[in-house]
């Protein structure tokens, strides 16, 4: 997991949909909450844009993107590359 890579939610962006955090099998999100809010960025998976992809929004960026690995395989389970 990393510490360094974790999703950022443009507020002003967000339609509040929830597909993020439905889609998301890494536990980064709450799911309690009526609007996505990263409670474990930890869990993130380095490189994974998979709630990014799902966003309708644009509204999702990345704490560590210097956009070097765009199209790389994280490994993850989201099959997000």
């Amino acid at each position: 997991m990393a510490s360094n890579w974790y999703p950022i939610i443009d507020y002003s962006l967000c339609q509040e949909c929830m597909i993020c955090v439905n889609f998301c099998r890494h536990g980064v999100y709450d799911k309690e909450k009526s609007l996505p809010s990263v409670i474990n960025p930890e869990n993130c998976i380095y490189g994974c844009r998979g709630c990014q992809k799902q966003c309708p929004a644009g509204a999702i960026s990345y704490f560590g993107d210097r956009g070097d690995n765009r199209g790389s395989n994280c490994g993850c389970s989201c099959s997000c590359c």
